[in-house]
């Protein structure tokens, strides 16, 4: 069924509804018969229809909508000068042989009047807040596809980003012939799926994403060897929770990228997670490159961090901390994320 054909035939039951209530009504307080008293109430009804029809599909759209407010008004008051003259007239013919009920028209006047312009009146109110809840509807709907399309735009810049700086990871290997390129490979193949697969949903387990990171350090520990000193601690219940997907991962990048993978001598990177009933703490610190040290403060790595504010502002807004760190030989950032109903 279309939408105009729904609301046509709400709009019938409304009226029949109102028809039946006011015949009885009139019927049981007046002692009128059921004939003679639904005559009178479908002359009011109709009436009434026609004043509210006009304002809500005429007057409002085309004077209150452009904030035309005088002219809405006048416009509000002539229709209800013109029509209740008519309604009253009306009444008035068909009460002949009823003298009392002709008498009733003509001492109530001013209430028929004041009556017409309140209940058109009150319908403009209904129509204003109508439009306003659809407005605000319609707003919702286009922020929540904006924050779609804008997810997945920057996911689909983190995904390249992390795959292509392990495939280079991984050609090195293989150029060595390493035995650890297999491994790496696997945990590769894992890690890919999590992402193809399992990180199309606003939110994902929490404990994927621990074992995700799980993957990434495990596989920067085969490719360091030696050279590395990777720590990763996980406190805490990581079940039956939920995360944003790939929020942690611009983190660990950028402590391999900028810290670890430049280092001369060993160096470290130390990963945490504490995960309590209200929220996570992700909490990271690598050394700086100890062949160029830099005692000036060094911005942190192109769309990564960018990325990760914009997602932060959009799935966590005022449920989230997030301090990036750094002095001449370390770099630390903190995040904690508030959980909600959602997650």
């Amino acid at each position: 069924m279309k939408w105009y054909q729904s609301k046509l035939i709400a709009h019938l039951f409304f009226w029949l509804a109102l028809l039946s209530a006011l015949t009885y009504l009139e019927v049981v307080i007046n002692g009128l018969t059921f004939g003679f008293a639904l005559g009178n109430e479908f002359i009011r009804i109709s009436f009434y229809a026609v004043l509210i029809y006009t304002n809500v599909y005429v007057l409002i759209p085309r004077f209150l909508s452009d904030r035309k407010l005088l002219i809405y008004g006048a416009f509000l008051i002539l229709i209800v000068l013109v029509l209740t003259p008519l309604m009253i007239n009306l009444f008035y013919w068909k009460y002949q042989g009823y003298p009392d009920l002709q008498d009733q028209v003509i001492q109530h006047q001013a209430g028929y009047y004041l009556l017409n312009f309140l209940l058109t009146s009150t319908f403009t109110v209904f129509k204003i807040i109508s439009d306003w809840i659809k407005g605000e509807r319609e707003r919702r709907r286009i922020q929540t596809q904006n924050m779609q399309s804008e997810l997945r735009f920057l996911k689909s810049q983190i995904n390249p980003h992390f795959l292509f700086n392990t495939l280079n990871s991984l050609y090195a290997l293989t150029i060595k012939k390493s035995d650890l390129a297999p491994e790496i490979v696997l945990r590769l193949a894992d890690m890919m799926r999590y992402m193809l697969y399992e990180c199309n949903e606003k939110w994902v387990p929490l404990s994927r994403e621990v074992a995700y990171v799980e993957n990434y350090l495990e596989l920067e520990k085969l490719r360091h060897g030696q050279h590395a000193d990777v720590h990763f601690t996980c406190e805490g219940d990581v079940q039956n929770r939920s995360i944003a997907p790939l929020m942690f991962i611009p983190f660990l990048e950028n402590s391999f990228k900028h810290g670890l993978s430049r280092s001369l001598s060993t160096g470290y990177v130390h990963v945490s997670l504490k995960v309590t009933s209200e929220h996570v703490f992700f909490r990271i610190e690598n050394n700086k490159p100890d062949s160029h040290p830099q005692p000036e403060t060094r911005s942190f790595g192109g769309i990564g961090l960018t990325n990760v504010r914009k997602r932060l502002n959009m799935l966590y807004p005022d449920k989230h901390e997030l301090l990036v760190v750094q002095d001449p030989l370390t770099f630390r950032v903190e995040l904690t994320l508030h959980f909600s109903e959602e997650n």
